[in-house]
């Protein structure tokens, strides 16, 4: 269940950071731009950035941030250098071959545009390698998990920058309290999104206490307070009911809502997550529900045999994702559970069978995690979850909405370099 899906892991866009380099907003040229330019310049500059989507030769077909496509034309002479991802100039950038460039690679063109108003002919190129961003981005997840802490907001104060959490590590609850100074970075999800390239800067005044959060940055000897170099937060809604109506044309799902005892339209898109639970594992985590001791399975692998069942109570924020998790990018992974053997709520339910729209069925039982928006004007499904009758029929007044509610927020964001 990713939910800072840069989406998920796999699904993570990288934001080059340029800064002094000259890779500003997004630059996409096409035909009618173009000849418009070439009215008031005889060759007018151009700069798209973007990621190599195919190269040939001396030519490249860029995918730009914008979501236009342009043809690259690279001239003999062009100065083509490598920069390593969050570079703020070009110091230590290293010169590079043509014949380097691949597929996946972040550029930023400079050139001019074409005599076709079409092509850029490029007079440089500065790359940032697919791998090294990979790397980058690999290193600063293990850093948000190493240093890293998430959960629910349950005290905020503005005057002194504090912020405190509760968070469920291995089935004991515990405060943890978030430090934040004038350095450290803030952001925010968007109402409608779940990944973490969409989360933009806020100040702390907008988190608010049932908020998920997750920050990383200097732990206390006892962990119970954290001096945070980053702070993301977002509100996300928990909803747990049955289906009423499926809509495949347009998306979307109604289901009523055990809880607010309404029915809430809820949007599924290409990013949203939906599983379904094999009837054995739903089973045991009802028992846990009821307080059953544990004889039934704890969790499942994708083919529905036994794995290690998470204890509802004790999901909690490992963090970000998004989470590609995330990545909802809530946005974007999931908590941590506790039970035999420990375990990754979010590894155990990404092992469980996946479904489509048109599969659920007027009457299914469903878990949702939804973008925080209100709920009389519809959600965003960031994870739908099936086939929970059990669970359901174990906690009837909407209790077992809360098996989600500690969603860490995808996979860990990849700072400067990514999402």
């Amino acid at each position: 269940m990713e939910m800072w899906e840069t989406g998920r892991l796999g699904r993570l866009r990288v934001i080059a950071v340029f800064v002094g380099v000259g890779l500003g907003a997004a630059y996409g040229v096409n035909a009618t731009a173009g000849q418009t330019a070439q009215q008031a310049a005889p060759n007018p500059a151009a700069r798209p950035v973007g990621t190599i989507k195919t190269i040939t030769g001396k030519t490249i077909v860029l995918s730009t941030d914008a979501g236009a496509e342009v043809t690259i034309q690279v001239q003999d002479d062009a100065r083509l250098v490598r920069i390593e991802p969050g570079a703020k100039d070009l110091k230590n950038a290293a010169p590079l071959q043509l014949e380097d460039l691949q597929a996946g690679d972040r550029v930023l063109i400079r050139g001019a545009i074409g005599p076709d108003g079409k092509t850029v002919i490029a007079a440089s190129v500065i790359a940032m390698k697919s791998a090294d961003i990979a790397t980058k981005q690999q290193h600063e997840r293990e850093e948000w998990q190493r240093h890293g802490a998430g959960g629910l907001v349950t005290a905020i104060d503005t005057a002194s920058g504090t912020i405190t959490i509760s968070t469920n590590s291995q089935g004991a609850g515990k405060e943890v309290k978030i430090q934040v100074a004038k350095q450290t970075i803030l952001r925010r999800y968007a109402a409608d999104s779940v990944k973490f390239d969409d989360a933009r800067p806020a100040p702390i005044d907008q988190i608010k206490v049932g908020d998920q959060l997750r920050a990383r940055g200097t732990r206390s000897a006892d962990g119970a307070e954290i001096a945070a170099d980053e702070v993301v937060s977002g509100t996300f809604r928990n909803i747990a009911g049955t289906v009423t109506a499926v809509d495949a044309a347009a998306g979307t799902i109604t289901v009523m809502d055990l809880v607010a005892k309404k029915a809430v339209t809820v949007k599924v898109t290409s990013d949203s997550q939906l599983r379904k639970l094999p009837p054995l594992i739903a089973q045991g985590i009802a028992m846990r529900l009821k307080g059953t001791p544990g004889s039934a399975p704890a969790g499942a692998g994708g083919n529905g045999t036994a794995a290690s069942t998470p204890k509802p109570a004790e999901s909690a924020a490992t963090h970000p994702a998004g989470g590609q998790g995330g990545q909802a990018g809530g946005p974007g992974g999931a908590g941590r559970a506790g039970g035999a053997g420990g375990g990754d709520l979010q590894q155990v339910l990404s092992r469980m069978p996946a479904v489509t729209l048109p599969e659920l069925q007027k009457g299914d039982a469903v878990m949702i995690v939804a973008t925080g928006g209100a709920l009389e004007n519809g959600v965003t499904a960031i994870t739908l979850l099936g086939g929970v009758e059990p669970i359901l029929q174990a906690s009837p007044a909407g209790g077992a909405s809360n098996l989600l509610a500690q969603w860490s927020l995808g996979a860990a964001p990849a700072g400067d370099a990514a999402p």
